[in-house]
């Protein structure tokens, strides 16, 4: 079964791997994940290679809303980095994400990481993300199945996470 979401994804290029953050905090949690992800890879525009454990977190910025559940999975694709983010945000649309505050509540969020070593920085788009490196509910999901992927010269996924403090980000479990 194939998910059309009405746009045009035409801007291919050569496959590149990405990393990608999914979180949820409307109702039931695990399945708007695992619906992301399974949008993700049915409408045919990305591959998912991996995905960490689930991680429930407190909110940010808003604080007054219900726990977040993250994860990050890996997945390789040949949009470019703006045609992902279309996608991306198709798949958030079509889930019911209605876009009224910064930092509200949400069916499900769904952040470009990385995309392969590129740099990237748009009115629409920053790439790596802006916030990856001060958040332990990126980190500690992304380094989980990138230990070792450099997020800026000399300092991997697992050195990062290590700087932070991680103890509002617990383990809950797994998707499979």
């Amino acid at each position: 079964m194939s998910c059309d979401f009405g746009l045009n994804f035409s801007n291919h290029k050569a496959e590149e791997t990405a990393y990608l953050g999914l979180g949820s905090n409307e109702g039931d949690r695990v399945a708007n994940i695992r619906e992301a992800i399974r949008r993700l890879e049915n409408g045919g525009s990305c591959r998912v290679i991996d995905c960490s454990s689930v991680y429930e977190t407190k909110p940010v910025g808003i604080i007054e809303q219900p726990d977040f559940l993250n994860a990050v999975v890996r997945v390789t694709t040949s949009l470019t980095p703006l045609a992902l983010l279309d996608y991306c945000q198709a798949i958030e649309h079509s889930m019911g994400r209605v876009r009224t505050m910064r930092w509200g509540p949400r069916v499900i969020d769904i952040d470009i990481l990385l995309y392969g070593r590129e740099s990237l920085c748009t009115e629409r788009l920053v790439i790596p993300h802006p916030e990856m490196l001060k958040r332990a509910f990126v980190l500690v999901p992304l380094s989980e199945i990138a230990p070792s992927i450099e997020l800026t010269p000399g300092i991997t996924a697992t050195e990062a996470a290590e700087r932070l403090d991680r103890a509002g980000v617990r383990y809950f479990g797994r998707l499979d």
